[in-house]
């Protein structure tokens, strides 16, 4: 057992850290659905939710910052501060790659959502709902069950991210003749698939975590 861990058990319960990681997923769910909803709606529509986004996006910076912060502040912290830095950045770049897809579709004009597009940001959506109901369970360490049902929840949602990914730039360059539209498309489901591949990397650090205190 660690230094850090036999002090965990002398200190009062944490109330910096838990409460940033809880704003951080909960910011995360909130851009993913904004997300979800804009390729649902035509273009003309979609600009409010894009600013929207993009002040999600920053939220989510601002609480990675404070939580930085709060550990070069903090000699005491609820879990390995290495463990603490990997979450918060890991949910951060999903956030950063949502984000950016919502950025390329404006930048590009996507007038035309394709079901690809839309299944990614559904597929995503459902990851980061994932991620917050496992980062919620973090504070009771004694039901790390459910933070590993959550986590295999993810890893299925990446592969189903996979397969989604692969056949829609298949079905582009079988389809699609125009180069500019290759393009704009291939690079919009790319940062989609990216984004799922970043929750993975999440409910790593979360699957981690949990054994440490299983």
């Amino acid at each position: 057992m660690s230094l850090n861990s036999i002090f965990q058990f002398l200190v009062p319960k944490d109330k910096k850290f838990f409460p940033l990681f809880e704003q951080a997923s909960t910011n995360l769910v909130q851009l993913a659905s904004h997300l979800h909803e804009a390729v649902n709606l035509p273009l003309k529509e979609r600009e409010e939710l894009f600013q929207k986004i993009d002040e999600l996006e920053q939220r989510g910076e601002d609480i990675t910052r404070q939580t930085n912060l709060e550990l070069s502040r903090n000699f005491i912290t609820p879990f390995d501060r290495e463990d603490i830095h990997s979450l918060i950045t890991s949910i951060d770049n999903v956030a950063d790659n949502l984000q950016g897809a919502a950025s390329r579709m404006r930048l590009y004009h996507v007038d035309k959502i394709t079901k690809s597009i839309r299944k990614l940001t559904e597929i995503n959506l459902e990851a980061c709902q994932n991620i917050e109901f496992a980062v919620n369970e973090l504070k009771n360490f004694s039901s790390t069950k459910k933070i590993t049902i959550a986590c295999s929840k993810i890893n299925k949602l990446e592969n189903k991210s996979d397969d989604v990914y692969n056949k829609a730039v298949f079905e582009i360059f079988e389809n699609e003749t125009d180069a500019i539209n290759v393009i704009k498309y291939k690079e919009v489901l790319s940062v989609l698939e990216t984004a799922t591949d970043k929750c993975k990397s999440v409910a790593s650090v979360l699957e981690a975590i949990a054994v440490k205190h299983s």
